[in-house]
């Protein structure tokens, strides 16, 4: 049994690094490609704009890193800002970026859940928000330069009577598989019951589906679990078809957590492994 990483390359790599620290076996199998915007000039704009903003809030760790990625040369911000983070690790980009972790707000760590709703929890408290201006970074899907995603924190801050902007720091692709992607996918598709698949995005399953219909196939997920860092993500690997789903916070503590559950009775326990 061995557990498949389907976060973004460069977060799919960490998380296999870690779960291998813990005994786990893990492979990457990214099936979200990150890109960099195809026009850079909203990202550069947003970095100007910075000194005016009481709030600069990240959706995601690659939210972090390409909008910091795309930083221009003497860019700075100024000590009064905060940064909003729906979880750790989104906190963790932050702080690799340079910001001091007293600027970061974000959930506590035993929230349960780690999303929009968890982060303006503990931001609704800090208002009045009433003409304060906030930005909102987060990826796109098709180019646009105020990206895609749930509107949900940004109606919310509106409501609270802030003046919010949004700008896509990057664009979400379909996965582009090596050829070690590909024997991993072929071997998840093979022996469904030998995998756990590790999802921290709800478009990853999208991905996955668009992905077998590709390849001309149909799997049958009912044998193979599924393991779900929020129930929405839960909810959409349920109608993808598989067969056991265990929902976990994105923490690396809970997730070795639910793996070790996700076993059944009379299975070998999940065990590390060379792809």
């Amino acid at each position: 049994m061995r557990v498949l990483v389907t976060r973004p390359e460069e977060q799919a790599r960490e998380w296999v690094a870690r779960l291998a620290e813990r005994g786990v076996v893990a492979v990457a199998l990214p099936l979200i490609a990150i890109e960099a915007p195809a026009d850079p000039a909203p990202v550069r704009l947003a970095w100007q704009t910075l000194s005016q903003r009481s709030l600069l809030v990240f959706v995601s760790p690659n939210a972090v890193t390409q909008f910091f990625a795309q930083r221009p040369a003497g860019a700075d911000w100024p000590p009064t800002l905060r940064f909003g983070s729906p979880g750790p690790g989104t906190s963790a980009a932050l702080r690799a970026a340079g910001v001091a972790p007293g600027a970061i707000v974000e959930p506590p760590p035993d929230a349960g859940r780690f999303d929009s709703e968890a982060l303006w929890a503990v931001l609704g408290p800090q208002g009045p928000w009433q003409g304060r201006s906030v930005l909102i970074v987060r990826g796109s899907v098709d180019g646009e330069a105020q990206g895609q995603g749930r509107e949900w924190l940004s109606q919310a801050l509106r409501d609270a009577g802030a003046s919010v902007d949004l700008v896509a720091a990057y664009r979400r692709a379909p996965p582009r598989l090596d050829a070690t992607a590909q024997a991993v996918w072929a071997a998840a598709l093979a022996a469904p019951a030998e995998h756990v698949w590790l999802f921290s995005s709800s478009e990853a399953i999208d991905q996955l589906d668009a992905l077998a219909v590709a390849a001309g196939t149909a799997p049958d997920w009912r044998t193979a679990q599924a393991l779900a860092t929020h129930p929405r993500i839960a909810q959409r690997a349920r109608r993808a078809g598989f067969g056991r789903v265990i929902e976990a916070p994105p923490t690396l503590e809970a997730v070795v957590a639910a793996i070790g559950v996700s076993r059944s009775d009379g299975e070998r326990p999940i065990e590390s492994s060379a792809p």
